[in-house]
C-alpha cells in the first residue's frame, strides 16, 4: 500500500491537472464562440458564390471551360490536409491522419505505390506527421496562428499553380467539417479538377434573363479561381472551429476524470490513514501491556 505522502502528493498533482483541464476547457469555449461565428459567416457566402457559379455555368450552356476542369489520367495527386497547430483535442488530429492514410489506400494504392503523392499540410500537427512519411508541398504549419484568408490564399494558389502547371492531375481536401461541439466529420472534397454544378443543369432550364459585362466567360474565368480559394477557406474555417469543439470537449471529459480520480486517491488516502491511527494504536498498547507484565 502506497504511504501518505505518496497518496498526498498524487492528490496534489491531479488537484493541479484537473486546474489546468477547466482553464483550457474555458479557452476553448471562448475560443470556439469566435471560430463558430466565423464559419456560420462564410457557409452562406460560399453556398452563393457556387450558386452563381452554377447559374453562370448552366448558362453557358452546362460545360465549365477552364483550365481548373480539364479532366485529365490521375497519376499524381495532391492532398490538403488540415490539422491544427496543438494537440489535446481528442482524437481531432488522429481522425485526419486516418482519413489520409485510408485515402491512399483505397483510392489512390498505385499513386502512393510509385511515389506520386504529395501531401500539402495546414497545421503543425499535419506537418509533423506527413513530413516523416510523404513528399510535402509548401510550409503552412502555423496557419493557425495568424488564421486570415490572406494567408490560406497563398496555400490554395500554390495548389492551383501545381494543377495548371500539370505537376498534379487531382487535388483533394481532407478536413473535420464542424457539426457541433461534440461532433466533428472528417470530410473528404475534390477540390480540383473542378466538378460540374450539380445545378447547373436546372438553371439552364430556368427562364432567368441576365445582363452581362464584360460577358460571361470573363465572369465565369474570374470567380473560379475566387471560389476554389474561398473553398479552402471554408474547410480551414470548419477545420479550426471542429478544433476548439473537439478540444473543449477532451477538456471537460478530462476534468471528469480528474474529480472521480481525487474521489478515489482521497478514499484511499482515509483508509492508509486510518490503518496507520490504528497499528500505532495496537503499537502503544502492546507496549503497555509488555511494561505492565515486566
Amino acid at each position: 500500500m502506497a504511504s501518505l505522502k505518496e497518496v498526498r502528493n498524487r492528490i496534489v498533482s491531479v488537484q493541479s491537472t484537473q486546474q489546468i483541464t477547466k482553464a483550457m476547457k474555458m479557452v476553448a469555449a471562448a475560443k470556439l464562440r469566435r471560430a463558430q461565428d466565423n464559419i456560420l459567416r462564410m457557409r452562406p457566402y460560399a453556398q452563393r458564390l457556387n450558386g452563381i457559379l452554377a447559374n453562370l455555368t448552366g448558362l453557358t450552356g452546362g460545360e465549365m471551360v477552364s483550365e481548373y476542369a480539364e479532366q485529365r489520367e490521375v497519376r499524381r495527386v495532391l492532398v490538403i490536409a488540415v490539422t491544427s497547430d496543438r494537440g489535446l483535442a481528442g482524437a481531432f488530429n488522429s481522425n485526419i491522419f486516418k482519413g489520409v492514410n485510408a485515402l491512399l489506400r483505397e483510392q489512390y494504392a498505385a499513386q502512393a505505390a510509385a511515389g506520386n503523392v504529395t501531401v500539402m499540410a495546414i497545421g503543425r500537427k499535419a506537418q509533423d506527421y506527413f513530413g516523416r512519411r510523404l513528399p510535402t508541398l509548401g510550409s503552412y504549419g502555423h496557419v493557425f496562428t495568424q488564421l486570415s484568408f490572406d494567408t490560406v490564399r497563398v496555400a490554395a494558389e500554390q495548389a492551383m499553380d501545381g494543377f495548371r502547371n500539370g505537376d498534379f492531375d487531382q487535388v483533394v481536401m481532407v478536413y473535420n467539417e464542424f457539426r457541433n461541439v461534440a461532433t466533428q466529420i472528417v470530410r473528404t472534397e475534390q477540390l480540383l479538377p473542378l466538378v460540374p454544378a450539380e445545378a447547373a443543369e436546372e438553371v439552364a432550364t430556368s427562364n432567368v434573363d441576365y445582363i452581362f459585362e464584360p460577358s460571361k466567360e470573363e465572369i465565369v474565368q474570374t470567380l473560379i479561381p475566387q471560389s476554389l480559394k474561398i473553398q479552402l477557406y471554408k474547410a480551414v474555417l470548419e477545420s479550426n472551429a471542429s478544433e476548439h469543439g473537439a478540444r473543449m470537449t477532451a477538456m471537460d471529459k478530462a476534468t471528469d476524470n480528474a474529480g472521480e480520480l481525487l474521489k478515489s486517491l482521497k478514499l484511499t488516502y482515509n483508509r492508509t490513514r486510518q490503518a496507520a491511527i490504528t497499528t500505532e494504536i495496537l503499537e502503544i498498547v502492546g507496549g503497555a501491556e509488555a511494561l505492565a507484565a515486566g
